[in-house]
């Protein structure tokens, strides 16, 4: 049967390299190639073309094949959540052991930020897993400079306005595990994840970042997995947690809610 031509997109996501979502934005960034030739948005091709992402060549068989992987990861502190990096650093692809074929990651957390992120080949679930209008919860571990003063914590809750940014965070869950004179540790979960959010929360309020972890993503747990390794998540939590995600999606839908810049984390 010949091949018909189909959006660069919809190929790289059946290839479970990335999302459709994410392949778009690739592709407005000059960052694909078909062929040898940087591309533009809607551009169609063969699934058998030669596609190149930021330098990386995307080959194998569709993930109808070779079926959907999920696993967990724990990254390590200075390692980037990409699938490569210009400047050459580790990313998260370094630590995905090569008998689970091409994977990428869901979602983002910066640099020097440690914890939980999943990987995947499952372009649709990602996307489920990183829109703002269905996106679970998320934990957080956070170690931040000086103890809370006055009703600091309550403004958390509430909802703080991030000076940096000009905008104001939603309301988010916040408890302090334990402090001193010099330092204080949060349990922060999230209900929205635009980019550095956390880390601008507490700048906002004066108390520096010092380390940030993520412990959990919905139904999700980081656990006990060491650092730089990877588990395997059971269909059966996986299917859990695009449950929490389809009704947080039937729940904005009906509230209309409105998103803007959404770069999932902290």
């Amino acid at each position: 049967m010949e091949q018909e031509q189909e959006r660069v997109q919809k190929i790289l996501s059946e290839k479970g390299f990335c999302s459709r979502r994410k392949a778009e934005q690739y592709i407005l960034e000059g960052k694909v190639k078909v062929n040898g030739n940087v591309i533009a948005l809607g551009s169609k091709c063969y699934p058998s073309d030669e596609i190149e992402v930021d330098g990386v060549k995307v080959g194998g068989e569709s993930v109808e094949k070779k079926g959907f992987v999920y696993l967990a990861l724990n990254k390590p502190y200075d390692v980037v959540s990409t699938v490569s990096d210009p400047q050459g650093r580790k990313t998260v692809m370094d630590f995905i052991p090569k008998e689970y074929g091409r994977l990428f990651p869901v979602g983002r957390l910066d640099h020097n930020s440690t914890g939980l992120i999943l990987m995947t080949n499952d372009g649709e679930f990602a996307n489920l897993i990183t829109h703002p209008s269905s996106a679970p919860e998320k934990e957080y571990v956070v170690k931040v400079k000086y103890p809370p003063k006055g009703d600091e914590v309550d403004r958390l809750k509430k909802g703080l306005y991030i000076l940096k940014d000009g905008y104001t965070a939603a309301p988010c869950e916040a408890r302090v595990l334990r402090q001193d004179e010099e330092s204080c540790l949060f349990d922060i979960i999230l209900h929205e994840g635009k980019k550095r959010e956390i880390r601008h929360m507490m700048d906002t309020l004066d108390h520096p970042v010092k380390f940030l972890m993520r412990i959990r993503i919905g139904n999700i747990l980081l656990g006990k997995l060491p650092e730089g390794k990877v588990r395997e998540i059971p269909l059966s939590d996986i299917e859990e947690l695009k449950k929490e995600c389809y009704a947080n999606q039937k729940e904005s839908f009906a509230n209309e809610k409105y998103y803007g810049n959404y770069d999932e984390e902290e």
